[in-house]
């Protein structure tokens, strides 16, 4: 049965997120790289877009957490990828995957398998892409969900169970899970599917989550950074007018969040 994340968690490891400031390194998808790294700088993270061969492995091995995503996938992309996963796991650099459109596509499905077999500390997909990397059938439409998110859940426990990463469905409610424990987060509102790139700046949040977060504290910082990012939609939704409007309310409420806002969301 999945479980409500409290508000004193999330408070918690958003206050250490903060402290730390973590350096995230971001190889993203040409639509989103400018929002993506806009959201972390209102959280409070340092994101780098690092995405020349030639640069990425030896910044991922010094980075505080590497985040993937295979939007606009390249083979010069993938290559670039391969090199800053495969440092980061020599230098124990924790790794998160988004697998877009995985299940779709064969090209960027096989390089999400084998990714896998490089030990990321966290995958954060919809519920098709998280159905498809577990091996299940899934109905994808494009980088969209067919599935409902608690349609994933068993695919995601055992995708993390097989990987050893924190799994978050993403959808109407998040589950997030280690292979045994789930935990549920609802909140966001859904003028934030109608902005491109929340899904994909989700991702890098996580991975400026598990920065420096013990192994056993993952998936309460997976949690937490889901959790942050839903309220702050919620918030900046409630006020906006439309797609436009919300990126900037946005920001401001990522920028603006605190114990007060957390735990109102969350009564």
């Amino acid at each position: 049965m999945p479980q409500a994340l409290p508000a004193t968690t999330i408070i918690a490891q958003l206050d250490r997120f903060r402290r730390t400031a973590p350096l995230t390194h971001v190889i993203t998808n040409d639509v989103v790289t400018g929002f993506t790294a806009n959201v972390l700088l209102a959280l409070g993270a340092a994101p780098a877009m690092i995405t020349a061969p030639e640069e990425a492995g030896s910044f991922a091995a010094i980075a505080s957490a590497l985040s993937v995503n295979v939007g606009t996938l390249t083979s010069a992309q993938a290559a670039t990828i391969r090199i800053a996963v495969q440092a980061a796991s020599r230098a124990g650099t924790p790794w998160v995957l988004d697998p877009v459109a995985a299940g779709v596509l064969p090209y960027r499905t096989e390089l999400c398998q084998e990714l896998l077999q490089q030990h990321p500390a966290a995958i954060r997909g919809n519920a098709s892409e998280i159905m498809a990397l577990a091996g299940q059938a899934a109905a994808g439409k494009g980088v969209d969900s067919a599935n409902q998110s608690d349609q994933a859940i068993d695919a995601a426990k055992a995708l993390a169970t097989r990987s050893g990463a924190i799994v978050a469905v993403t959808g109407e409610i998040d589950y997030i899970t280690d292979g045994e424990r789930v935990v549920s987060i609802k909140a966001g509102d859904p003028l934030m599917t109608r902005v491109t790139g929340t899904g994909c700046a989700l991702s890098s949040v996580v991975a400026a989550f598990v920065a420096g977060c013990p192994a056993e504290e993952r998936l309460n910082a997976v949690a937490s950074a889901c959790a942050v990012m839903a309220i702050a939609g919620q918030r900046a939704a409630a006020r906006a007018k439309g797609p436009g409007s919300f990126v900037p309310l946005f920001l401001d409420n990522l920028y603006l969040l605190d114990a007060i806002t957390i735990t109102e969301a969350l009564a």
